[in-house]
């Protein structure tokens, strides 16, 4: 019976272990979940989601102070267009967080980062053009394109002198996306060095519809881009995301033809993972009834989280002036529509309103407030011990990446107790 480590992903003559750990943001996937990952040989997503408050809590800047100090007159105004990011403050901050990890890197895997095209920031292309070229000006091995179609996200890296040596990746959810993907960047003559096939298991954002998600299957998408690639005579590694809880779930995508495979839920209760510890206990303790897909995100995707997280039904005042972060072009964001929608209907007044709707995205997961998670999280106490206070014992990364690069017959290797 094969295991995870009878394989390997290729970059041209480069070999890794097929494993890939997921970009979570904000800082869930944190620089040392992944350069465990790298250590071990395979491949570590950190993300730069919300990344001036990561910048804040790692290096003691002061971003998010003095934006708010900035927009302080505009905390209580419904339009939110005159809050703008400083380009230059941004992408120091992302030099900042990026520099740090890399210069730790240690072992033969690689480190990428997690970006979001749907963190429009008030300003979508400068933004995000700021952001990728800071990340490739930081030495990041690898970027990988998510949470949107970034048709236009090649052209904006296209003049940076790392364009061609990081390696580019963009995470689809169908063989339609990466097709028109590939179409409006054939004239950079630049293909994406991997594509990640995301499937409708995953955690956190989901690329389906909200009431079609149940239909699809992460085998038959691989299935599906595996033959349009071949088809087309490009030679692109498939990495097969969403669900893949054990080494055999692994072993049957690598078998299938895909290169590697993305994880992500079990590493959210280990003792590198940035969630808080409560926050991991809820995790350990969540059943599959508690796991739940809704429309709450002002993104427009549908998400997965626990059905008791606290951002469902808060009626926060929107923190656009310290992040706005899911502001579009206009200064406009879902959540903002809801709020004051609520604000009205209790007479302008926000005390004791309940948005249940929408939520704040950027304040509740700055406050890891937003419980996201994978469909397979309720399996997570079958991986760990229950200790005498009744709490479940943490993990290593380590332990979970050996688990999936070694374990056979869909077994999952307990941690040695802690005393």
């Amino acid at each position: 019976m094969k295991r995870v480590d009878d394989f390997r992903l290729r970059f041209g003559d480069k070999e890794y272990v097929p494993i890939m750990i997921g970009g979570m943001g904000v800082d869930i996937s944190t620089s040392e979940l992944a350069l465990e990952a790298a250590r071990l040989g395979g491949i570590g997503h950190i993300s730069d989601a919300m990344v001036e408050d990561v910048s804040d809590r790692k290096f003691d800047t002061t971003f998010v102070k003095d934006k708010t100090k900035l927009y302080k007159y505009n905390i209580f105004n419904m339009d939110k267009a005159v809050v703008q990011f400083d380009l230059e403050r941004l992408a120091d901050a992302q030099r900042r967080h990026i520099g740090a990890t890399m210069a730790a890197k240690k072992g033969p895997g690689l480190i990428f980062v997690n970006c979001m095209e749907k963190l429009t920031m008030n300003g979508p292309k400068e933004t995000l053009r700021t952001r990728l070229n800071a990340a490739l000006d930081a030495g990041i091995d690898g970027i990988t394109l998510s949470a949107g179609l970034h048709f236009g996200s090649f052209a904006l890296m296209a003049d940076n002198p790392r364009f061609r040596e990081a390696k580019l990746g963009i995470i689809v959810s169908s063989v339609r996306a990466l097709q028109i993907f590939l179409r409006k960047n054939a004239k950079l003559d630049r293909a994406p060095d991997y594509v990640i096939v995301e499937g409708p298991l995953a955690g956190g954002h989901l690329g389906f519809g909200m009431e079609d998600w149940k239909d699809y299957d992460l085998h038959t998408i691989v299935a599906e881009v595996l033959a349009y690639l071949k088809n087309e005579n490009l030679d692109i590694p498939v990495i097969a995301a969403g669900g893949v809880f054990t080494g055999s779930d692994a072993v049957s995508f690598l078998e299938a033809g895909a290169a590697g495979v993305q994880v992500a839920t079990r590493f959210t209760v280990t003792k590198e993972c940035g969630l808080p510890d409560k926050v991991k206990q809820e995790y350990f303790k969540a059943s599959e009834e508690d796991i739940i897909v809704n429309g709450v995100s002002p993104t427009g995707y549908p998400m997965r989280m626990l059905k008791n997280t606290p951002a469902i039904g808060a009626g926060i005042r929107p923190g656009c002036e310290s992040y706005g972060y899911l502001l579009d072009a206009t200064g406009n964001c879902s959540y903002i529509n809801a709020y004051n929608r609520e604000v009205v209907a209790n007479g302008g007044s926000d005390k004791g309103i309940a948005v249940m709707d929408k939520t704040c995205l950027c304040t509740h997961m700055r406050n890891f407030n937003c419980w996201t998670c994978g469909h397979y999280t309720y399996r997570l106490k079958d991986t760990s011990h229950v200790k005498e206070d009744g709490t479940y014992q943490l993990l290593t990364a380590e332990h979970v990446f050996k688990d999936y690069q070694f374990s056979t017959d869909n077994q999952v290797a307990l941690p040695k107790k802690e005393a």
